[in-house]
């Protein structure tokens, strides 16, 4: 009896640890939902941006792409909600593009301010988009397309 005492202990200190562990790393992780306004951004193309992904502002984490939709024809473009935190007061004309951490990263909106004196608010839409731009097409036209061959 002493032994399975001694299993079931050790079991749940495991368990312990466990959850100690998995509230550690989603605090360090900063995957928690941004408070504040939301606001949509119509591309032609998302590329590999997924809900959940950051919304950058000079490098630093402001938002959370909350949902990706189909638009309405005749765009049929790709329309991205992004919540960004409270009290940011970007300009009314600032610009969304959306950008890779790497070459096997995922992507991120980059939001670039604009000089209008008015904000955005919440429920308004970015105007100004830069599609996500497809790194294997960038690659193999680099490759492939982008020698040109001289004949005598």
């Amino acid at each position: 009896m002493g032994s399975k005492t001694l299993e079931t202990l050790i079991g749940a200190v495991v368990i312990a640890v466990a959850v100690i562990f998995f509230f550690f790393a989603y605090d360090k992780a900063d995957v928690a939902r941004v408070e504040g306004i939301t606001v949509t951004a119509d591309f032609s193309t998302v590329g590999s941006l997924k809900p959940g992904a950051d919304v950058r502002l000079a490098g630093i984490k402001v938002g959370t792409v909350t949902r990706l939709s189909l638009g309405e024809a005749p765009f049929y473009g790709a329309i991205a909600t992004l919540n960004l935190r409270q009290g940011l007061d970007l300009p009314d004309d600032s610009s969304a593009s959306i950008a890779s951490e790497s070459l096997l990263g995922g992507n991120y909106v980059q939001i670039s301010p604009g000089g209008s004196s008015d904000a955005l608010q919440d429920g308004g839409q970015i105007e100004y988009t830069q599609p996500a731009v497809d790194l294997m097409d960038m690659i193999s036209r680099a490759m492939f397309g982008g020698v040109s061959q001289e004949q005598n």
